[in-house]
């Protein structure tokens, strides 16, 4: 796993080697944003990183020139490898934080701070219904920006798609990489 463009393109990442964390792969992370090139523009953007992990794609977008990137993960162990990997491509600063906390706690620090972000990426633990909950506090507790985008990455689109259903979400695309699939999302009316 490597950081695939920008600053610190080419930088190997510490990956997170259990089974509850799955790292996205290079080429499902290269084509995640070649796709949101046309629908938000990653330079000076607010990241989310929740259920980070080894926190890839906060990071990939740190080096294409994100402003900031918020990093949520529950587990200490995972925030050990987060830290090596901001450590690694020099974005342990002002640029990158990382929360350890459960995300609904998270989401709500988030919210009491005004924090609000352009992209929210969310990569649950498979098969524990957890992005349809994330989603709905994300819109509820309004850390989306007006054009921002959220990205699930599951196992089981139809699952997540009957879970965000009554949501104020557009599902705009669906992508699928072998077991992997994206769905991107923003506010309905944007």
């Amino acid at each position: 796993m490597r950081v695939i463009s920008g600053s610190a393109r080419g930088t190997k990442l510490v990956s997170i080697d259990d089974e509850s964390t799955k790292p996205t792969m290079d080429s499902v992370k290269e084509s995640l944003f070649n796709i949101i090139v046309n629908d938000i523009d990653i330079l000076d953007s607010d990241v989310l990183d929740l259920f980070a992990g080894s926190g890839a794609i906060g990071i990939e977008a740190l080096s294409r020139g994100a402003r900031k990137a918020v990093f949520c993960d529950n587990s200490f162990e995972d925030a050990k490898y987060l830290k090596a990997n901001l450590e690694k491509t020099h974005f342990d600063n002002e640029k990158s934080e990382i929360i350890i906390e459960d995300f609904k706690k998270c989401l709500e620090k988030l919210s009491k701070r005004g924090d609000k972000f352009d992209l929210i990426f969310l990569d649950p633990p498979y098969r524990k219904n957890l992005a349809g909950e994330s989603c709905k506090l994300i819109l509820s507790l309004d850390v989306l920006k007006k054009d921002g985008i959220i990205i699930i990455e599951t196992d089981d689109d139809k699952r997540d798609l009957k879970e965000i259903e009554n949501l104020n979400l557009d599902v705009y695309d669906n992508r699928k990489y072998g077991r992997i699939k994206l769905l991107f999302m923003h506010k309905e009316g944007n």
